[in-house]
């Protein structure tokens, strides 16, 4: 039986593979090619910094909190590290702990959404009752109950950062398997005989995939400001080096007072661009899925003005709607 050939996740978007759909998001979004870029980068970085680091990040090399010089681009911290060593071993575990505290909420969060969306009734509510009060807990102040009680650990971190996030990907994966159940392509498959684990894993998780990428890309930084905020108060093992625990031994150890802004500035520099990196690559996909939401970025940029061809006289403005080529 051929299946009936709908809409994929929103208007204008057919069905196609994964592999497709994102290439046609890098081909069309210009943000989506930038943010990548920079998540590859980081990426690669953490992958070959053991092979090209200058220096040993455990090892004094130089003066305490020496400054920027050609032998030490980034400077050095309080214990005389070589920072730029410290920051590329840093960015290692910061994005271990950031990958795998997202696959866990992706997990947990994906996995219970498309329950939810598809059975509904008492095992929706259940699980929407959960997802509620999760929500409305701050991220960080729960966070730092559960690190306090649990002990400063990398596990630790993962684990509670996972925890926090799934909600909100529940939430969003089950809205939408709502609207996919519904189309007949679906209920065909249901009349004929097929089961529940059938009609999910072959017609219900193909067409959330992309929106899972989306929200995986952007759970990903959100994860990543986590760590670096529980590392920078103290609830993280202070023996691993991370992005976080730079930062907090640089303001516990003086850098501030001793004008060593070295000491901080390198590493928030490689923390923002790599949350800005998701957040480019993320909002990217959101938007190739619902064109409506480039509605809500319209801008004076976005506004054009032509001559009234015609009787009438004067400009006529028009909305630039979209942000690449299908832009009318």
């Amino acid at each position: 039986m051929s299946a009936v050939q709908e809409p994929g996740l929103t208007e204008g978007l057919s069905v196609q593979s994964h592999a497709g759909f994102l290439r046609s998001v890098l081909r069309e979004r210009k943000a989506a090619v930038v943010g990548l870029g920079i998540i590859a980068f980081f990426v690669v970085l953490s992958v070959v910094a053991p092979l090209v680091v200058p220096y040993s990040p455990n090892a004094q090399t130089c003066a305490v909190f020496a400054p920027p010089s050609a032998r030490h681009w980034f400077g050095c911290d309080d214990g005389g590290i070589d920072l730029l060593s410290e920051i590329m071993q840093g960015g290692r575990i910061s994005l271990l702990i950031g990958f795998t505290a997202t696959v866990v909420s992706m997990i947990l969060g994906g996995g219970i959404g498309i329950v939810s969306g598809y059975f509904g009734g008492w095992v929706d509510v259940t699980f929407m009752r959960i997802v509620d009060y999760l929500l409305v807990i701050p991220d960080l102040a729960f966070a730092m109950v559960i690190s306090e009680v649990w002990g400063p650990s990398v596990f630790h971190v993962i684990v509670v950062i996972g925890i926090l996030e799934w909600s909100g990907t529940a939430r969003v994966i089950r809205a939408q398997v709502m609207s996919v159940k519904e189309r007949v392509y679906v209920k065909r498959a249901r009349a004929v005989g097929a089961g529940n684990g059938r009609v999910i894993f072959r017609h219900i998780l193909p067409q959330v995939g992309p929106l899972l990428i989306a929200n995986t890309v952007l759970t990903i930084a959100v994860a990543i400001y986590l760590e670096t905020a529980l590392a920078f108060l103290g609830l993280e093992d202070p023996s691993t080096t991370t992005w976080g625990t730079i930062l907090e031994h640089a303001f516990a150890r003086a850098a501030v007072s001793a004008g060593a802004w070295w000491a901080i500035v390198p590493d928030g520099i490689a923390i923002t661009l790599l949350i800005m990196g998701c957040f480019l690559f993320g909002q990217a996909i959101e938007d190739a899925l619902n064109p409506r939401l480039k509605v809500a970025h319209l801008s004076i940029r976005r506004w054009t003005l032509r001559t009234l061809v015609g009787g009438a006289a004067g400009m006529g403005v028009r909305p630039l709607v979209g942000r690449g080529p299908d832009a009318i």
